[in-house]
């Protein structure tokens, strides 16, 4: 019965299909269309209501931007006094500034200051060696620096419950367990305990500082320490004492005898020393090479082969002072002896033709472009008219004078006012440090040094100072005043810049940077904070406290700058120079393009550390264009002598770089080029492109210590 009644509605169903077939199609195509008609129609209602959202998110993510703007100039300007970590992680703050104590010691001082040294076991110098090593901060000294530190380390007990560092106060000395254990302590909670070949404390030997933990003694025990002082000293003196002996032994070459001091500076920094084993082929005749080498302990042996098929036969030996491959640095690249390690192996100094040629174009003139014989070049100190006359124009101008209109800024030393000359329509920022606090952080000679190189300084990017004044309290400097605002403020407003916005900003910084660099001036404290935009809209550089005059082919010790924008070189006390400035450089491209610095951690020792693994170890985000990326790579290179910049083409290195393709420079310097932001000044006196501060009402101590006379 199943199958008949199957049977029957197969065929019915087919009788149906063949009779009415026309119909049914036409029934059927009605009905699609129709079915898309409500499908397109739902469609449409559905991307309505998907923009209404958007339209809505879009308002509401405006709001939030917004509030969050609001809320970061109420904590910028109010920073809470124990932020938690929600809030140091979301809230762009101000970078603050450190500095040590400038250093005083000179060359001489360096090469002749015997440093005290404490006689240990060895099991004693394996501990504080194991320590360094253990350690993520001092695991990047050199052996030399180790050796002085283990050798110069004293030694002090320490009894159970005893402190040995308290969260809060100030420190100076670095400290490594031999015997016994401690708690670090932090908020009143344990962290954690240190046993023996551990170091603590590392932060305060690089500058004055107070300490972030406590560290309490569980058990009785010894251990090893150095000061602040002593441990600048160490690094001073070895980094002296290398540069000295690697210039020493270039200048004994006669080829290089003629080079200009910062060019061979320059060259002793890209020198390498390698060691080679006893019988160890250095050079061998008939290959090719572009290597130079001075030899630096124990000997070598040259022998020669009169032909392809003889035997090589001995010429000579050398020994230490001596160099060989000099025909290298010449594009001579074919060896013709060979150079074997003599008995017990030789140390030597390498150097490239690469490395070479980045200092030196060619030997033939070496003296031609010396630095020291061009002063229009080099920028030398002689007053210009303008700003002679701008000076004698303000000679007369009395602090009394002067009338607050707002707060501009403030900082650690004091701070920043607009203030109106009586009788006059314009403006000055009037910049107010507290004599005080200068001396109690031991800054005067950076204070001094900001004077000098701010009244001599000529330039469109740099803030000109117009005449400085002095009561018992405070110093004064006169500026001129840039009602634009702060880069700073304007970056945390916006998030981040996009490439042509920061290609114009970061080349101001470049304009200022080589009038700066020609003078031998080191700026040394880069960021947005330092950077000013004036009523047209372009950038200037202000604030000189860390600047100094360092000259050409020379160094400078102090650690001074901004956590987030330090080179390597300045952490590991290395010495440094201008190439500092551009790792900064490279730094605020970095944060410009993405809205915070590459480098930061929860505390200075943290970003040091992080710093030191270097840029490689960044990754960085994909907005950051190709050559963007690959400018700032090449500005933040661990070697200094290694940074674009810094070789013979100087600053027109960067500005050739791809990222820099069909930028304005002559456009820029001459200030014909657009800005890419031209703030809105209704007047002189509107300073509604700061933020507002509170008003300072305590009262410095007056100072009459006499050392600001020359101020």
């Amino acid at each position: 019965m199943f199958k008949f009644f199957q049977s029957n509605s197969s065929s019915s169903d087919a009788s149906s299909s063949n009779s009415g077939g026309a119909g049914s199609e036409h029934g059927s195509n009605m009905g699609s269309t129709k079915d898309l008609h409500q499908k397109d129609y739902e469609i449409k209602m559905r991307d309505s209501r998907i923009q209404m959202l958007e339209q809505e998110l879009k308002k509401k993510d405006e709001t939030i931007k917004k509030l969050n703007s609001e809320l970061d100039k109420y904590r910028s300007v109010l920073q809470p006094s124990s932020p938690t970590s929600a809030t140091v992680s979301k809230t762009r703050q101000r970078l603050p500034g450190i500095s040590a104590e400038p250093q005083t010691l000179s060359k001489a001082q360096a090469q002749a200051q015997p440093l005290k040294r404490i006689s240990k076991s060895q099991r004693s110098k394996d501990t504080i060696r194991e320590a360094i090593k253990d350690n993520d901060f001092l695991t990047y000294l050199e052996a030399s620096q180790v050796k002085e530190l283990v050798d110069v380390m004293y030694s002090k007990e320490f009894k159970k419950g005893e402190y040995i560092i308290r969260e809060g106060e100030p420190g100076q000395h670095l400290y490594v367990i031999e015997d016994g254990v401690c708690e670090i302590i932090k908020d009143g909670k344990v962290l954690g305990e240190l046993g023996p070949a551990k170091a603590m404390g590392e932060l305060a030997i690089l500058y004055n500082c107070v300490r972030t933990a406590t560290v309490r003694a569980t058990t009785s025990g010894k251990l090893w320490t150095i000061d602040r002082q002593g441990f600048q000293t160490i690094m001073m003196k070895t980094g002296m004492q290398r540069q000295q002996e690697h210039m020493d032994f270039l200048k004994s070459v006669p080829v290089l005898k003629e080079v200009a001091d910062d060019a061979l500076a320059k060259i002793a920094d890209v020198l390498e020393e390698a060691f080679y084993e006893e019988g160890e082929y250095i050079i061998r005749q008939g290959a090719r090479g572009d290597t130079f080498f001075i030899l630096k302990k124990g000997t070598v042996d040259i022998t020669q082969r009169a032909s392809v098929h003889s035997e090589p036969q001995f010429v000579r030996s050398l020994s230490k002072g001596a160099y060989f491959g000099e025909k290298a640095l010449l594009g001579e690249d074919l060896r013709t002896a060979n150079v074997i390690a003599g008995k017990g192996g030789c140390g030597c100094l390498v150097v490239d033709r690469e490395s070479f040629s980045m200092f030196i174009e060619t030997l033939s003139d070496i003296k031609k472009d010396s630095y020291e014989s061009d002063d229009k070049k080099r920028g030398v100190d002689l007053k210009s008219p303008t700003l002679a006359k701008e000076q004698d124009e303000f000679s007369f101008v009395t602090l009394d004078q002067l009338k607050i209109a707002a707060t501009l800024g403030v900082g650690g030393f004091g701070r920043v006012e607009l203030v109106q000359l009586a009788n006059d329509k314009r403006t000055f920022a009037l910049k107010q440090l507290k004599k005080k606090h200068i001396v109690e952080t031991r800054q005067q000679d950076h204070i001094m040094s900001e004077k000098r190189i701010m009244s001599e300084a000529n330039c469109a990017f740099i803030v000109r100072l117009y005449k400085t004044f002095k009561d018992k309290k405070y110093l004064y400097m006169l500026l001129e005043v840039c009602l634009g605002g702060e880069l700073w403020t304007i970056l945390r407003d916006r998030g981040s810049f996009d490439d042509n916005t920061t290609r114009f900003y970061v080349g101001c910084v470049i304009e200022a940077f080589s009038y700066l660099h020609s003078k031998g001036i080191v700026y040394r404290d880069l960021k947005p904070e330092n950077l000013l935009l004036d009523d047209k809209g372009y950038c200037k550089l202000v604030d000189f406290g860390f600047a100094k005059k360092i000259g050409f082919g020379r160094k400078t010790w102090t650690f001074c700058g901004t956590p987030e924008y330090v080179a390597p070189e300045i952490i590991l006390n290395k010495g440094h120079d201008f190439a500092a400035d551009y790792w900064s450089l490279g730094i605020l491209m970095y944060e410009l393009l993405t809205g915070s610095p590459p480098f930061s951690g929860s505390d200075p020792m943290k970003t040091y550390n992080i710093i030191l693994k270097g840029i490689d170890m960044i990754e960085f985000p994909r907005r950051i264009t190709r050559n963007a990326h690959n400018l700032i790579k090449k500005l933040c290179k661990d070697n200094p002598s290694e940074r674009l910049g810094y070789q013979r083409n100087g600053l027109k290195d960067i500005q050739k770089h791809k990222w820099f393709d069909g930028f304005n420079w002559d456009g820029l310097k001459n200030r014909k080029l657009g800005p890419p932001i031209i703030p809105k000044i209704k007047s002189p006196l509107d300073a509604s492109n700061f933020d507002d501060y509170p008003k300072d009402d305590e009262i410095p101590p007056d100072d009459v210590t006499g050392w600001d006379k020359d101020f």
